[in-house]
């Protein structure tokens, strides 16, 4: 029972502007994001990998744009009025529109109807060139998106991020701990977030601080996979 309750406890994304680590690879993004007033055309365009903090940053322009979030894979169905009723919206993951003819013209009418009255945030992982958009009008006003880009964490940001998550869940590791891992973790926030939590779990189901083994056991693992 221990054991079940110890992986099974959720994990909440903190989603707070001081949970979010500036570094030389994501600095030009917050700047970008926190400067939204005066984005050209009312919009911007989010580019990074999975786990860079594309999501992060979402939130926080929602929070202070009072901005509404929807998934791109989730706009054909959308009330589009809605959306775009509080004159700021945040479409992750726009790029899952590319091919569907629906999403894709979803797409093009909440741009029409946000911008330029109101504010457009989107998230991708590539420019708009590479989404693979059928829809001449909509990669037209793609195109014209600014775009600021998320790299993937270096090692500062990547120890930081550990450092925080062992904090936030008052877990004491030895300190040679956090560089070992940043040397062979995948190099992502949200495999920082996972990784962590895991160590954390194992180590309460088996009643022992965390180690070096506790975390090699889960890389392991996870390379298994």
């Amino acid at each position: 029972m221990i054991r079940q309750l110890a992986f099974d406890l959720p994990v909440q994304a903190a989603y707070r502007r001081e949970d979010f680590f500036a570094s030389a690879t994501n600095a030009h993004a917050l700047a970008a994001v926190e400067a939204w007033r005066g984005w050209p055309g009312g919009k911007m365009l989010l580019v990074g990998p999975p786990g860079a903090g594309k999501t992060h940053l979402t939130h926080l322009w929602a929070a202070t744009a009072g901005a509404v979030i929807v998934a791109g894979a989730d706009l054909a169905g959308a009330d589009l009025l809605v959306l775009a009723e509080s004159g700021a919206v945040a479409v992750e993951d726009a790029d899952a529109v590319a091919g569907t003819p629906e999403a894709e013209t979803a797409l093009f009418h909440l741009h029409n109807l946000v911008v330029p009255r109101g504010s457009l945030l989107l998230t991708a992982r590539g420019p708009a060139r590479d989404w693979g958009l059928r829809l001449p009008d909509l990669k037209s006003r793609m195109d014209a998106a600014s775009v600021a880009r998320l790299e993937p964490p270096d090692d500062a940001l990547l120890s930081a991020v550990l450092v925080k998550l062992f904090a936030d869940r008052q877990t004491v590791v030895p300190p040679a701990l956090i560089p070992w891992l940043v040397a062979r973790m995948e190099r992502s926030i949200d495999a920082a977030r996972e990784l962590v939590a895991a160590m954390d779990a194992r180590a309460l189901a088996q009643g022992k601080p965390i180690t070096r083994a506790t975390a090699q056991g889960l890389l392991d693992r996870d390379e298994a996979e």
